[in-house]
């Protein structure tokens, strides 16, 4: 559980200004969501729809849903039509909002560390590289994909000790489709973010 606390507590770690290389974007979204968790956490205890809007607010325009959802769909995505795929798309990023602000209710205080950077800005593709130090237990290595687009630096993916976040959405989204259909996996997404 405490992995998961802490991947979940990175996630929030997302850029915020589109101005600044990513790995100045994830420390500095990073220390304001915590900082912001830290001193409110009692009233975010009592209420998680200020959680959610925090997370969808701050992080999580800083995530490209289109190819996150395109890399989970995997061989699949091309059977996916043009009105249902807005839909998966956003019901997989209202299941990520969910996700995060859950964690988020959970935070101790985990130290984060800054790792150095892979690959070059001007390639226009980089993963950061951050660590979460918890008291008892090894760091846990997080990474983030990042791509610059037309709108600022993106996250494509994310590892957690080395387990990428699409990949194991590509497994239960294919366990969804070979079992329903397309429909079906639209299906699942909604009953999950309706639970």
């Amino acid at each position: 559980m405490k992995k998961i606390i802490a991947f979940i507590l990175l996630l929030v770690a997302i850029p915020s200004l589109a101005a600044s290389g990513p790995e100045t974007l994830i420390k500095q979204t990073s220390d304001k969501v915590l900082a912001e968790i830290k001193a409110n956490a009692d009233s975010y205890q009592g209420n998680p729809q200020g959680v959610y809007k925090l997370v969808d607010e701050l992080v999580l325009p800083h995530f490209d849903f289109l190819a996150m959802t395109d890399l989970a769909l995997g061989k699949y995505k091309d059977e996916v039509n043009a009105e249902q795929k807005p839909t998966i798309v956003n019901e997989f990023r209202l299941l990520l909002v969910r996700t995060y602000s859950s964690a988020l209710l959970e935070y101790t205080d985990q130290t984060l560390i800054y790792l150095p950077m892979e690959g070059v800005e001007a390639d226009g593709k980089v993963t950061v590289r951050t660590e979460v130090e918890q008291a008892g237990g090894f760091p846990i290595p997080i990474n983030y994909s990042l791509r610059l687009g037309d709108d600022g630096w993106k996250v494509f993916d994310i590892s957690v000790d080395d387990v990428s976040l699409v990949t194991n959405y590509r497994s239960s989204f294919a366990r969804a489709i070979k079992k329903s259909g397309i429909d079906g996996l639209i299906k699942t997404l909604q009953d999950r973010n309706r639970q």
